[in-house]
């Protein structure tokens, strides 16, 4: 049984929904990501989504953008990455830790060797934000060679076939996109419908999580009666890390706050 399986069997014993909590690796600082991670951790992060920087990150809105390039600003390494991460799992046997990154960086590294080190650092899941699945053969075949799960996201839009060809290959959970468009803090987040969620139910029992502007305790509540397993949540985060940027403590301080309240917010009963 693989990382997820247990976390998500554990959080339904308990009636407690997911909390994924994403952050950019090397913003403001390698040393700061860990301090940031293992406040996430000890404040009740069920598992992680860890962003790997890159230049031109299409799926993110600014605020996203922006913690890309103050991480890009410290010419931090892939393999710099993969050593903290490394020590993440080490810390952390148990939890889930999934990555986010794009097609390029995976090319540039080599497919293979960028799995093999995924492997070797104890990674559980790999995102390729700009690989449609009719593009994703490759990369999820050299995934499944060294046990990591491939996640693939699934818009409000998307049709029975999309729906159908995700549901074949998801393995961990699947993304299900809260809107069309960016990332980012929306008051108004666009609810999924009900049927919407069992239609995906229909073809597939892996566990679903919503992401794209969940950002307060309503919208995560709202979320779990929809029928979803849990949430993804990253612009709010990283919105304290840029506005407190000088001021360490107050950064730490404000994200434990908010994920301690965000958790809470996850349990049915």
């Amino acid at each position: 049984m693989n990382l997820y399986k247990k976390m998500f069997l554990k959080l339904s014993l308990l009636q407690e929904g997911c909390f994924v909590p994403f952050v950019v690796m090397g913003d403001p600082s390698l040393e700061m990501s860990i301090q940031i991670i293992e406040t996430l951790v000890s404040n009740g992060a069920d598992a992680l989504e860890i962003g790997i920087p890159f230049s031109d990150p299409l799926a993110d809105g600014p605020v996203i953008q922006k913690s890309n390039l103050r991480a890009l600003s410290k010419n931090y390494t892939l393999s710099q990455y993969f050593n903290e991460l490394k020590k993440i799992r080490e810390k952390y046997p148990m939890l889930p830790i999934g990555i986010l990154l794009y097609a390029n960086l995976v090319y540039n590294r080599g497919i293979k060797k960028f799995y093999l080190d995924c492997f070797s650092a104890g990674i559980s899941s790999v995102l390729i934000a700009d690989v449609p699945i009719e593009e994703s053969d490759l990369f999820y075949y050299t995934a499944n060679k060294h046990k990591i799960n491939s996640i693939f996201v699934c818009p409000p839009d998307a049709n029975c076939s999309l729906i159908y060809n995700i549901s074949k290959r998801a393995k961990g959970y699947i993304y299900l996109l809260s809107r069309p468009g960016v990332t980012g803090i929306q008051n108004n987040t666009q609810s999924l419908s009900k049927n919407f969620i069992k239609k995906i139910k229909k073809y597939s029992s892996v566990p679903l999580l919503q992401g794209f502007g969940i950002s307060n305790s309503f919208q995560i509540k709202k979320s779990l009666q929809l029928g979803v397993s849990g949430v993804i949540c990253g612009s709010a985060i990283i919105h304290i890390i840029e506005t407190y940027l000088t001021e360490k403590e107050k950064m730490i301080n404000q994200i434990r706050i908010l994920t301690y309240k965000l958790k809470q917010s996850t349990k049915i009963i």
